[in-house]
C-alpha cells in the first residue's frame, strides 16, 4: 500500500475512533498511575530509530526494554484495563498517529525493539529493513507471539518477497478476525515443562 493511502486511511480511523481513543484515555488516566501514552524506541525503515506510541497497559515499574512475552510474570505489570486493551488489541490504537507521521504503515513488518540485536540482524540480512514496519504483518497473522525469532524473520521475509495489494488486504481482514478470537497473544514467557 502506498503512503498517500496509509495516512488517508490512518486520518480516516482517528475520527471514526475518536470517541473510542477518548474513552480509553479516559479509563487509562483514572485507573493507574502514569501517562495515557507509553512510548517505545523501536527500528523502523532502514534500521531507523523511532518512537512507536500504545496506550500503557502496564504499571511504571515494569521494565521498559523487554517484550512482553518475555516477563516472567507479566499479570503482576498488566494493570486490569490493561489486560483487555491487550486483548483486543485497542493498546495499538496510538500507532494511528506513527502511520501519520510516516513512521508506519497499515502493514509490514512489526517494528523490532531497538535492543532486539536477533531480529535487527536477519531482517538486515533478508533485505526486510527496506521495508516500513507495520501496525500488522504477515508474521502476526501466522503465530505472532509464539514465533521464534528466525520464524518470524522468515515471514517478514516471505512478505518482502510477495507483497501486493491483495496480500496486504488478506493480512488486515485476518488480523481482525484474530483479534476478536484473541489468538496467538502470549502474555509472559514460556515454561519448560518439568521432564
Amino acid at each position: 500500500m502506498n503512503r498517500l493511502f496509509n495516512m488517508v486511511g490512518a486520518l480516516i480511523c482517528c475520527l471514526a475512533l475518536a470517541p473510542v481513543i477518548a474513552l480509553i484515555s479516559l479509563l487509562v488516566k483514572l485507573t493507574s498511575k502514569g501517562s495515557v501514552i507509553f512510548k517505545q524506541r523501536r527500528i523502523g525503515l532502514n534500521g531507523k530509530e523511532f518512537y512507536m506510541y500504545k496506550f500503557r497497559t502496564m504499571y511504571i515499574n515494569t521494565p521498559d526494554n523487554v517484550p512482553t512475552h518475555l516477563l516472567e510474570d507479566p499479570l503482576r505489570h498488566i494493570t486490569k484495563v490493561g489486560i483487555f486493551l491487550r486483548k483486543l488489541s485497542l493498546d495499538e490504537l496510538p500507532q494511528l498517529w506513527n502511520i501519520l507521521k510516516g513512521d508506519m504503515n497499515f502493514v509490514g513488518p512489526r517494528p523490532a525493539l531497538f535492543n532486539q540485536e536477533d531480529l535487527i540482524g536477519l531482517r538486515e540480512k533478508y533485505g526486510v529493513h527496506s521495508l516500513r514496519p507495520g501496525l500488522t504483518g504477515w508474521a502476526q497473522i501466522n503465530g505472532r507471539d509464539e514465533l521464534p525469532i528466525p520464524v518470524k524473520a522468515e515471514y517478514d521475509r516471505y512478505y518482502l518477497e510477495h507483497r501486493s495489494l491483495w496480500l496486504d488486504i488478506k493480512i488486515i481482514l485476518t488480523t481482525f478476525k484474530q483479534i476478536l478470537a484473541a489468538k496467538n497473544i502470549v502474555e509472559g514467557a514460556k515454561k519448560t515443562p518439568e521432564a
